[in-house]
């Protein structure tokens, strides 16, 4: 139990941390919040616990390309805020997006021999 509320508290910390530089400075919170933190972060806490090189390379490869379909989101939000759509619809807008196409590469993926 100790380790989950350790990797909690540090996941958790980085996301305090861009969203509180992003108040001042929205582009440096942009900065942090963009890096692939999660990403390492969710490496670190997996070689860890499993540290296996062919395992690990099946989740970065997996991971690269699930982070494909993310990103139409981060254009839909702001060209939707910036025509007058509110933020709780946008977001909404973008995530539902990005399910659907998260959901396209898992079915379409393997189908084109992705790894995932």
């Amino acid at each position: 139990m100790v380790p989950f509320v350790l990797k909690a508290v540090i996941s958790g910390l980085l996301i305090a941390v861009a969203s509180t530089l992003a108040r001042r400075y929205p582009g440096l919170g942009a900065l942090v919040a963009s890096l692939p933190l999660v990403s390492v972060l969710g490496m670190i806490w997996l070689w860890h616990d499993r540290p296996d090189a062919a395992n690990m390379a099946a989740h970065a490869g997996a991971t690269f390309w699930y982070v494909l379909p993310s990103l139409p989101m981060f254009l839909l939000i702001p060209a939707l805020l910036r025509h007058g759509i509110g933020f709780w619809p946008a977001l909404g807008a973008g995530c539902g997006v990005t399910m659907v196409l998260y959901a396209l590469v898992t079915w379409l993926g393997p189908r084109f021999g992705l790894p995932l």
